[in-house]
Order: structure tokens, then sequence, then C-alpha cells
């Protein structure tokens, strides 16, 4: 009946829009030459009256570097000394106090504690600790404000991910993307407002998968999805004209498609009509947008050799900072990079090592290409994954080898540029790395804050679904003001 009264409504609407020669089709019309144009949005839309942005935004696009598999933050950014000193002793019930562990090592008869094996120094005005491994970051600590203190709800790595890009464990809500997508539009409507770039890592190779709904709309407009580039000849599938079509009767066809779906956008008023209509258009504009801005040709040598020899390579890391670099150039709204290989359960000290040179020298040198640029300013980078490491060995450990299992009690994030403070560390865990005792920062305080940094009340920015209003934060979530410039 819901459905049926909706329709009816729609209809009504329609018949008293035409009325005043504004019916429907020209609402399509619309929405064909400016697809997120905030006039094309009706007293029944969800975003009227929200005022979006609800104040100035500190930051206009977002670069968030996604560490899939859960980064150990012992082994790159938070220093515990203690851990070498009781190395193989039993982690003190009191520290654990009976917290919920995984069931890949809840049956182990021991927890023996051990530290990391790579030397960790202080660097930058900040004194920030940073490992061995990260030797590229080290020297950029005074752009990156590292929060220390982070913590999530989930243990495991599906809903922990699913958390983290869309403030819910469990499947089927918008990504933090799509929700930025629809709330602030298009910077750039010959791109995508909302991308997303995949790589794997060499830290481990059978990693855990990604699946696309992470970077869903879930129940907003299928407008507002994240498109993913690939690497290769077809960076987007099915961009294309057919074999034989010329750019011209390309043209004609989306021009007759588009006034039969305005008509059956007339008969049936449902709106993800004519958000198919804008992704036809969108499609035909980026056949020309999209070559342009994946092709690094032209790109100086000093500036690959910054990057490092992968980003010549496509699919790699290297090569997914670099494209970032060029989609935030061209306004895109929110690059997602999602580098998979993180889960580290055994061998860690090797396969570490190797992930931790997938991405260390391309994302300073994302971060120092985008300041030179002037672009930093207003474009705010995250790092960090689904949740860190324990701090004590899962199965067997010996002299040279240890795994961790998962811990979302407490691990290690870093921001930069968008109005976050730059060369500052806020957080602090306890000696042996397994609890916080100093500003704890929930997933939904980080989405907040990045949704403050671009504008946006977390509170009052919602859109009703099924009869409740729902929000990325979902109803907890507070900003993090202190590591705000």
């Amino acid at each position: 009946m819901e459905e049926v009264e909706k329709h009816l409504n729609n209809n009504n609407r329609r018949h008293f829009l035409k009325k005043l020669g504004l019916g429907i089709g020209g609402l399509a019309l619309g929405s064909i030459l400016d697809p997120f144009s905030k006039a094309v949005e009706t007293s029944e839309s969800p975003l009227a009256g929200m005022n979006l942005p609800h104040f100035a935004p500190k930051a206009k696009r977002v670069i968030y570097l996604f560490q899939s598999g859960g980064p150990s933050q012992l082994e790159l950014f938070d220093y515990k000394p203690l851990l070498n000193e009781m190395r193989g002793q039993n982690l003190p019930r009191s520290i654990w106090n009976g917290q919920r562990l995984t069931g890949m090592t809840s049956g182990q008869d021991k927890f023996p504690l051990v530290g990391s094996p790579f030397k960790f120094d202080q660097y930058g005005q900040s004194k920030a600790w940073v490992s061995e491994l990260m030797p590229y970051t080290a020297k950029i600590v005074d752009e990156l404000c590292f929060i220390r203190s982070m913590h999530t709800d989930a243990i495991n790595h599906d809903p922990a991910i699913t958390f983290f890009q869309t403030g819910s464990q469990q499947a089927g809500r918008p990504s933090i993307g799509s929700w930025m997508s629809y709330g602030l539009g298009s910077l750039n409507d010959n791109l995508p407002t909302f991308t997303v770039l995949l790589s794997r890592g060499k830290g481990k190779v059978l990693t855990q998968p990604l699946y696309s709904r992470l970077w869903g709309n879930g129940f907003l407009s299928s407008l507002h999805q994240g498109v993913q580039f690939r690497p290769g000849k077809d960076p987007v599938l099915y961009l294309k004209d057919p074999e034989g079509m010329t750019r011209a009767e390309r043209r004609k066809m989306l021009d007759h498609l588009g006034a039969l779906n305005a008509k059956q956008e007339e008969e049936f008023g449902d709106p993800e009509i004519n958000s198919r209509i804008a992704q036809y258009e969108m499609a035909y504009r980026m056949q020309t947008s999209i070559p342009e801005t994946m092709n690094i040709e032209k790109e100086p040598d000093h500036i690959i050799k910054m990057y490092g020899s992968d980003a010549i390579v496509p699919g790699t890391y290297a090569a997914n900072c670099l494209l970032a670099r060029r989609l935030i150039e061209k306004d895109v709204r929110f690059v997602q990079l999602y580098h998979m290989g993180w889960d580290q359960h055994k061998n860690l000290p090797a396969q570490i090592e190797r992930q931790a040179k997938d991405i260390d020298q391309a994302t300073a040198a994302l971060i120092m290409d985008l300041k030179q640029r002037g672009l930093l300013e207003d474009t705010l980078v995250v790092w960090g994954g689904e949740f860190g490491r324990t701090n004590y060995s899962q199965g067997k450990l010996t002299r040279t080898n240890y795994g961790r299992d998962h811990h979302p009690k407490c691990f290690t994030m870093f921001m930069a540029g968008g109005g976050v403070k730059p060369g500052f560390n806020y957080g602090e865990t306890d000696e042996f790395g397994y609890n916080i005792v100093k500003d704890p920062v929930h997933v939904h305080d980080l989405q907040a804050t990045m949704m403050h940094l671009m504008g946006i009340d977390h509170t009052k920015f919602t859109y009703k679904h099924q009869g409740r209003r729902f929000r990325l934060t979902d109803v907890s979530g507070n900003v993090v003001h202190n590591i705000l410039s």
C-alpha cells in the first residue's frame, strides 16, 4: 500500500506541475544537464531543507586510503618496548580482562606477548614514533595527525570493514562516499563524484576479499554508488561504444533513450528512472574524460620517481595513489583506495615488511604531491584499516616468527590536510598496547569528524527510509574537535 500511495502522490504532484508548465519532463531534462543540481529537488526530496553544507567546510575532497586486513599498529606506529622485555610471557589476565577474542585464538592455552623486531625512532618536531618499516612516512610526520586510540565494535573482517565504510556492521547501508556524493554533489560533471581503486599487496597473496557493496549506494539513489576504476585498457566496464557505432550515432541513441525514459518516469513516477538517464549521460561524457585522466604518460619523470617504480604498473598501490592525485586535480569529490594484504595471522615479520614497502613511499608521495600543488589544504587524506592486531602471538611463538590476531580495542590511523592538525599525536594506549588509556576515538567519531571537515553536521544529515531516518553515524558519534586545526 505504501508504494501505491507513493505512486498516486507522485502522479498528483506531476499533474500539478504540468499545469504550471513545469512537468516531470522538464525535471528529467534538468537531471540530464546537471544531475546533481539542487534545482531538481522538490519539497518532497530527502535533502530539502538541509541547506548543505551546514557550515563552511575545511575540506572539499577526500582520499581514503583503506588498508584492508588490519595493519599491525605494534609493528608500524605504536611503540611498546615492554612487549620486547616480556617476550614469551603470558598476557596478564588483568590486561585482557576477559575481553572478546576471535575463534582463532580463544582456544589457546597461553597468550605469549611479543614485541616488534623492527626498530622504532621518533621523527620531526612532533616526535612521532614510526617504525623502520615506514622510512618515507617517517620523513613527513609533521604533515600527519596520528590517532593512536582508534577502537571499533567488530572483531572480524567483513563486519569490521562494512562498519568503517557504512557505519553499520550489517550490509545494505550507503557507503561514506555515497553519503558525500548525495549530500554535497559533484565538483566535475565529467567524472563520477565517488571513485574506487583496488590493489593487492605483496604481504599476503591469499587475503580477505572485498565486495562491491562496500562502495554501494544502499538505499540512496544509484547515482551515488562508487564507480570502480580497473587497471588495463578498459578502466570502467561497458563504457566503450559497440563496434561500428559512431560518436554521433551514440549521441542520437542516448537522446532517444532519454526521451523514452522520461516518458516512463512520467508514467510511473519512479525517481530511479531519472538516475538512469543521468548515468547514461555521465557514461557518455566519461568516454572522453576517463582515457585522459588515466593516462599518466605526460607525468614528468621526477613525479614518477617520487611515487616509486610501481607507479607505472597499472593496478598497484603506487599507481592508484598517482591516479588519486590526478582525480583530485579534476575535483572528484571522494576517492577511495583499498589495498589488500594486511591480514598477518602468521609469518608476520616477513609479510608486513613486504606490505609496508608496497604503501610507504607512495603514501608519502601522494601527501607531498598534493601539498606542492596547493591541494592538500582542502583535501582530506585518511589512512587506516578496519582494526588492529593483538600484542600476543597467534599460534606458536618462535625465535624469528609469530603472527597476530584481530584486535578491535585499540589501533592507529592517521590523517593529513583538509583541516586537521599537522604534526599532531592524539590518543594513547597502555604499555602493553592492549587497551586505550587516553582520548578514545570510535569509528562513528571518525566518520562524524570527516563529515564535519566537509561542512556537514552528521546529526542533521539524514535520509528517511522505510519509516526511519538513517544517518552514517547511526545514533552515536562525536566530532573529535581536538584534532582540528
